[in-house]
């Protein structure tokens, strides 16, 4: 795996003095191909189980990923550099709404709760998508735990399941309604930043 030295050796060249990398390509792979594999689940639901299930298990090896990068990777894809308290976040919110929200080169107080709201969101609809796979379909790594339940309870994780999805998917439009509105308020491009991994230098 490279380290930050490594991804900054490599990338340093392309910056300039009005714009600096600030999202290294594990970050930017993660993030397009969560949502790639997200609403491939979601779409597709039952109707091609097998593409289903292992769009679950993508999301949830994916998170796994995130999770350790999180911890060992470049500056800002760390979750030092964004996870802040609930007093911060409300803060900033409270000064987002009014148009006088510091900019972040990074993620934003709000920006940094919502990467964690939905890891945890994705990570809970997997995990309850293996327990339905394991007790309807005698399928998949709980396989064996879910068949020493009553059958009951593969219906109790099927409904679960489909409300921690609906929950996702309204946190992925408060997400994206969020970037929409941060790229407005500081005059730039959020999502070409997440594409391109640059974004203006000032901050």
């Amino acid at each position: 795996m490279m380290t930050e030295h490594a991804f900054a050796a490599t990338t340093e060249r392309h910056e300039t003095p009005e714009r600096i990398r600030v999202w290294d390509p594990l970050v930017r792979i993660f993030h397009w191909t969560l949502v790639a594999g997200f609403a491939t689940a979601f779409v597709v639901e039952d109707a091609l189980l097998g593409v289903h299930v292992w769009a679950g298990y993508l999301v949830l090896t994916l998170i796994g990923v995130r999770l350790v990068w999180g911890l060992i990777g470049t500056r800002h894809a760390r979750f030092s550099d964004f996870v802040r308290s609930p007093r911060q976040v409300r803060a900033y919110i409270a000064d987002a709404l009014h148009l006088r929200a510091p900019r972040y080169l990074g993620h934003n107080p709000a920006g940094g709760a919502m990467v964690v709201a939905l890891m945890v969101a994705v990570a809970a609809t997997g995990l309850t998508g293996m327990a339905v796979y394991g007790a309807e379909e005698l399928s998949g790594p709980l396989a064996g735990t879910m068949r020493a339940l009553a059958p009951s309870w593969g219906h109790r994780f099927e409904e679960v399941h489909e409300v921690l999805a609906n929950l996702t998917l309204g946190l992925v439009v408060v997400h994206v309604a969020g970037v929409l509105f941060s790229s407005f308020a500081h005059h730039e491009n959020l999502i070409g930043g997440m594409i391109s991994g640059f974004k203006r230098r000032d901050a």
